[in-house]
């Protein structure tokens, strides 16, 4: 009975592995996104490259950008104050910048939750306590921590750069939702986030830079590439003295070798004579 049963069970398995391989399947209805989600724009940036390094006056233009514009919404809460000094902020400056934050924290007396001044070696805050918090404050939409928004996107700082520089409006035959944004850029066209960067001269750069959309937006994907990979540079370095050094090596083995090898090749003949 039990052969029998296990025997019927197999043949229904076939039949069915072999309907499924033979039974035509429904062509696939077409993606409505692809026919008007954008690759992101063609960017240049100086970090690309085996040789790439960061520009730091962009990167504090940047920050700048970071803190005026999209702090409002996003944290970078892996990078803590005192690291802004590998971005050309002196000692003293980023003092300042941490001092301008108000950090969560308890009171040694009493015990009860309380506020102190940042100091530099605490990370940058976000700017909601928790992950509630932030989706009630947005729609329940949560906002991405930016810290490594450049590694987790395909195309990295270019898809920031256009989306912040790719809002328009949608097609006469695309519906936006209300609360919603249409951003080609975006994977499913509508975004949550309204236009960060919706005209030139939002930011008043302290080195004197010309504020325009494009500039910013260019300017805040280079430090967040930064955030992600802020060792970019020393790894880099690195790893063209290894490959210096294994070359260097490569070629004095092969020296080594012409000159071991050299003379017991030239008494070759004389032992093949002498035997």
């Amino acid at each position: 009975m039990v052969k029998l049963f296990a025997f019927v069970i197999g043949a229904v398995f076939c039949v069915a592995l072999l309907w499924g391989a033979v039974v035509p399947r429904d062509a696939a209805l077409p993606d409505p996104v692809a026919k008007y989600h954008l690759a992101p724009k063609e960017v240049s940036w100086q970090s690309d490259g085996v040789l790439g390094t960061f520009d730091r006056a962009q990167l504090q233009r940047g920050y700048q950008v970071y803190k005026e514009i999209c702090s409002g919404c996003h944290s970078i809460n892996r990078i803590a104050f005192r690291n802004l000094t590998a971005i050309g902020f002196t000692p003293a400056q980023v003092k300042a910048l941490a001092k301008q934050s108000d950090i969560a924290s308890i009171d040694d007396k009493t015990g009860e939750p309380n506020t102190r001044k940042g100091i530099p070696a605490d990370k940058i805050p976000g700017p909601y306590p928790n992950e509630t918090a932030a989706r009630a404050a947005n729609n329940n939409a949560l906002p991405p921590n930016l810290a490594l928004i450049t590694k987790a996107r395909e195309d990295g700082p270019s898809y920031v750069y256009s989306l912040l520089t790719g809002y328009k409006d949608a097609p006469a035959d695309w519906k936006v939702p209300d609360g919603l944004y249409y951003n080609p850029y975006f994977k499913s066209l509508n975004v949550a986030m309204p236009p960060p960067l919706s005209a030139d001269g939002q930011i008043t750069y302290s080195d004197g830079t010309k504020s325009t959309v494009q500039q910013n937006a260019k300017d805040v994907a280079a430090f967040l590439t930064w955030t992600a990979e802020p060792t970019l540079e020393e790894r880099r370095r690195t790893g063209l003295g290894v490959v210096i050094f294994l070359l260097i090596l490569t070629a004095l083995g092969y020296l080594s070798y012409k000159r071991v090898w050299a003379d017991l090749k030239a008494k070759k003949p004389e032992m093949l004579a002498a035997e």
